[in-house]
């Protein structure tokens, strides 16, 4: 019996990680899933147990050393492991660097020294700052804060290794993706876990600005298949927007989960519409966005109870949470004017 390829997928636990690894077994590979558990749940992996196709290793991407046996006979490394929460970028510049950059270089040595045919980099739109719209892979880069800086200094050390030293690297550089399995804990950020939690509680749900705001999001398990064509591609050296095309406004988001909402101040350095390009890769990997908005809400209000145990935000614990923001990018876009 031939033996099943092999991916390894950092992060493998989490959000889009863990429906990587649900991808790639259906499409018939082994998956070594290597997560911290800081964001990650072994429960994201659970339906895999005792089918021998996924191994998961705790572990943080910075301890990887470039001779790791996981990655020994890989064909794909998908790398979504890092520190996703915006806000407290601000606070703990370092630690971001470290975890986004640092760790993004141990992962590829090991990459590279595992010969891989493909290593795709989960790369984020806040490279671009406050954009023009539709966003095209051309845009001017101008990261506003040390999450933006950090993802796409990652971004960069891959399309470096695949210069120096021919890794085959591409990057996806994601939007907004939401879906089921998001992150319940930890620091204010992400819409839908700060909606669904506050929906549960029977609270209002907390709208920035005028909630006319618009993002584009795209439901996890596209995002998924998108990965995947961008591994299985002939194409390297390349990267893609990544988006539903179809931005939808906060205030839409909440007419379908259905409640009362109050109002918080709008943030500085945050857009007022992120909207992807999707051209690009619609031509040139045949990917397409298959689950609509709607049909995506719904199926995340149908495991409404992940979000039970997740902090419960009001407008005084955000505005805590957001004060530091608040003050630098304030400055950050005196010094843009």
């Amino acid at each position: 019996m031939t033996r099943k390829p092999l991916a390894v997928v950092t992060g493998g636990a989490g959000f889009i990680g863990s429906h990587m690894v649900d991808l790639l077994v259906e499409r018939g590979f082994r998956v070594h899933a290597i997560d911290n558990m800081v964001g990650g749940r072994a429960a994201n992996l659970a339906q895999h147990a005792g089918s021998g196709d996924v191994v998961l290793e705790t572990r943080d991407i910075r301890d990887i050393k470039p001779e790791d046996p996981s990655f020994r006979g890989a064909r794909f490394v998908f790398h979504f492991a890092g520190i996703g929460d915006i806000v407290p970028s601000i606070e703990r510049p370092a630690e971001y660097m470290s975890a986004n950059v640092q760790g993004t270089v141990a992962v590829l040595e090991a990459a590279r020294q595992a010969g891989v045919t493909k290593f795709v980099y989960a790369a984020s739109s806040s490279c671009y700052g406050l954009a023009a719209t539709p966003t095209r892979e051309d845009h001017p880069i101008n990261p506003l804060y040390p999450y933006a800086l950090s993802k796409y200094q990652g971004e960069q050390a891959g399309f470096h290794w695949h210069k120096v030293y021919g890794l085959p690297v591409n990057s996806v550089r994601i939007f907004n993706a939401y879906g089921t399995r998001s992150r319940t804990s930890g620091a204010y950020g992400a819409v839908f876990g700060v909606f669904l939690r506050q929906k549960l509680a029977g609270k209002p749900f907390t709208v920035v600005g005028d909630g006319t705001q618009r993002r584009d999001f795209l439901y996890v398990t596209d995002v998924a298949r998108a990965f995947l064509a961008a591994a299985e591609t002939d194409r390297v050296g390349t990267f893609w927007n990544l988006g539903g095309g179809n931005p939808q406004s906060v205030n839409r988001l909440i007419e379908l989960l259905g409640g009362e909402k109050t109002y918080i101040p709008k943030r500085p350095g945050e857009p007022d519409v992120t909207w992807a390009d999707i051209g690009k890769i619609q031509r040139e990997l045949s990917w397409a966005p298959a689950v609509s908005f709607e049909e995506g809400v719904a199926r995340i209000v149908a495991t409404i109870d992940y979000w039970r145990e997740a902090p419960l935000w009001d407008p005084q614990s955000i505005a805590s949470a957001t004060e530091t923001w608040f003050k630098f990018m304030k400055q950050a876009g005196r010094e843009n004017a």
